[in-house]
């Protein structure tokens, strides 16, 4: 008899992929937010603000409120919680702004 959800619906779930997070491994799964894929290795925050340096991660968790911005494959300003993970992704914790390096 059936006993997970995953068995109850009979999923075969992908192997897990690797993104990183500040050069840190992180393992992610297909379908899941760049978001989901930090919350699931418990990692809560991955900005800072602008005023204060207080650390930001997700929020709201549907791409509202702005507080899961980071900077993802060198862009900046990304809601993590809308960005499904790829292979690969490299995140870099994003400071104040976003605009590190840009001529702004």
């Amino acid at each position: 008899m059936a006993r997970t959800p995953a068995e109850l619906v009979g999923a075969q779930p992908e192997p897990p992929f690797e993104i990183t997070l500040d050069g840190r491994p992180v393992a992610a799964l297909t379908g899941q937010s760049v978001a989901a894929a930090l919350w699931a290795a418990g990692i809560l925050a991955w900005r800072t603000t602008r005023v204060g340096g207080g650390p930001r991660g997700a929020f709201c968790g549907i791409g509202q409120c702005y507080d899961c911005l980071a900077t993802i494959n060198g862009e900046p300003n990304r809601r993590a919680c809308l960005v499904p993970a790829r292979p690969g992704d490299a995140i870099t914790t994003q400071e104040g702004h976003g605009r590190a390096g840009l001529s702004v």
